[in-house]
């Protein structure tokens, strides 16, 4: 009873007891409530400093990936190397620059000085720019990529070093400037055989102007402006080509122009499509015009009667042109050759070792010309047997290497050469299908596509060309845009003619003996 009685008992309160404990409980609070305070505060600051962590990141990645970007459409990449241990790294550019696969490829300082070109490797060592002592450097120079293709790099950077001057590391950039290196090379050519092709205008035209003779002032105008307007024509002529060569049926046209006016009926033109090269174009034009004007002050063409036939063929090795006159005044062997018939037989006899031959006939002048096969560029022969009959023979057990990416051109070549008994290679639609087979197979000659999909076809013409191997461009692109390391390749324009084709092939292979391509590289 009496532990009950205590259980039941209240406890006594004694107000300063319960005066601390209350102000205990109240302190607790107060600090509980400021922790919190600090505590969201300090969250508030971690959330920001992580949102502001967060946006650098990103602005970072951004800017990195503008830099890749930037760097990728300059064909530029850059590098750094740890000048203490040789370690090298890059970026994705100069494995595009260098043409290796990054699974395949450890780049390293000996790697690629190998793979600088031999000319240029010395002065552009690691050892020699760090050498010199500055601490920035350019340089230009010249790289070989695995599949032999040669390509100009500009290389620009900075070497950082340490207290005590030495250098530690060395970080930089490397552009591909091949596209610009042709274009320099292109102007260059371009103004000198500009230069060459006025200084070669004006020496003629010096030449007529001292060499012209004629009773008064009158006289000696006409003639000259005659040479000159017949020089002209011509010009314009090889221009509309790209100085490639002129078409005697054009020049022919020209000729005879002014006299189809008056005698349309009585100048009558004939003979095969025939391109002559430059000089052999403008010295055909001047002995032409020479043999016109001859015509119009003593010939068929100064009387009503008279009738001019201009008529060329081949003859064997060379272009035969017969100028006959008939009708007009009775022709007598002169003691001596005008100026103008002298021209005729310096401008083809002397200068092309051609053939020049005047017959002095009652019924009038004939004039034979022959010209040297040397100077007629490729033109599409004449459609005999004989000659297609010898081309099957000159082709036959020839295995020719075709890369081309427009399906149906490749098609026609391959049915061309089909027709030749010619062997096909391919047809290869892709530059790396194309630089395989060449590294793996034999064949005699190529014929290329200058732009493969996009892709120069460089790499390959760069190897054919290293190996001797004789192969011809098929491209829509004009000569002047091709470079000049391919000056003595043959080019035919878009769209394909069998003939020109097939009179290339002759030319390049002959009858010699199948090439050995491949080394088993």
């Amino acid at each position: 009873m009496m532990a009950s009685f205590w259980k039941r008992a209240p406890v006594p309160v004694v107000p300063k007891v319960l005066r601390a404990k209350v102000r205990g409980f109240a302190d607790l609070h107060r600090k509980t409530r400021q922790l919190e305070a600090l505590n969201a505060e300090l969250e508030g600051r971690v959330a920001a400093r992580t949102a502001e962590l967060e946006a650098q990141t990103e602005r970072l990645r951004r800017s990195e990936e503008r830099r890749s970007i930037a760097l990728s459409a300059g064909d530029m990449g850059s590098w750094e190397v740890d000048l203490a241990t040789g370690h090298l790294e890059w970026d994705d550019g100069p494995y595009r620059i260098f043409d290796v696969d990054p699974a395949h490829f450890e780049p390293t300082v000996e790697r690629i000085e190998a793979m600088m070109h031999p000319d240029d490797r010395e002065k552009n060592a690691l050892a020699a720019i760090v050498g010199s002592g500055e601490s920035r450097f350019q340089v230009e120079f010249r790289i070989v990529r695995p599949s032999g293709e040669v390509r100009w790099c500009h290389g620009a950077g900075i070497i950082s070093r340490d207290a005590a001057g030495n250098p530690v590391r060395m970080n930089g950039v490397t552009v591909d400037i091949t596209d610009r290196k042709r274009a320099e090379e292109r102007q260059v050519l371009l103004a000198r055989e500009v230069d060459h092709r006025a200084k070669n205008t004006l020496a003629v035209v010096l030449s007529v102007l001292r060499l012209t003779r004629a009773p008064t002032t009158p006289d000696f105008i006409a003639a000259v402006e005659g040479r000159v307007h017949a020089l002209a024509a011509t010009h314009n002529l090889l221009s509309s080509t790209r100085w490639e060569g002129a078409d005697l049926g054009k020049i022919v046209d020209e000729e005879m122009a002014p006299y189809h006016a008056n005698h349309r009926q009585r100048v009558i033109t004939s003979g095969p499509a025939v391109v002559l090269l430059p000089a052999a174009a403008q010295a055909v034009a001047l002995a032409l015009h020479e043999l016109a004007t001859n015509a119009a002050k003593y010939g068929a063409l100064s009387t009503e009667a008279g009738t001019l036939s201009v008529a060329w063929r081949a003859e064997g090795d060379a272009l035969v042109l017969d100028w006959t006159e008939t009708g007009g005044p009775s022709t007598t062997e002169p003691a001596r050759l005008g100026f103008g018939l002298t021209i005729v037989r310096s401008s083809i006899g002397a200068q092309f070792r051609g053939g020049v031959s005047y017959e002095w006939r009652r019924e009038g002048l004939r004039c034979t010309l022959s010209i040297p096969a040397a100077q007629i560029a490729p033109s599409p022969p004449t459609a005999e047997a004989p000659a297609d009959n010898r081309a099957r023979r000159s082709l036959a057990d020839r295995r020719l290497l075709v890369v081309e990416d427009e399906l149906l051109v490749s098609m026609l070549v391959e049915e061309i050469l089909g027709g030749l008994d010619a062997t096909v290679a391919g047809p290869y639609g892709r530059l790396t299908d194309g630089l395989a087979a060449a590294k793996a197979e034999r064949f005699d000659g190529a014929i290329l596509d200058l732009n493969l999909a996009g892709e120069s076809a460089d790499p390959l013409a760069d190897l054919l060309l290293a190996r001797g191997v004789p192969f011809v461009f098929i491209t829509g692109y004009q000569r002047e845009s091709i470079d000049r390391r391919y000056a003595n390749v043959p080019v035919l324009q878009k769209p394909i003619d069998a003939a020109a084709l097939e009179s290339v092939l002759l030319k390049l292979l002959g009858s010699g003996p199948m090439l050995r391509v491949a080394d088993g590289d």
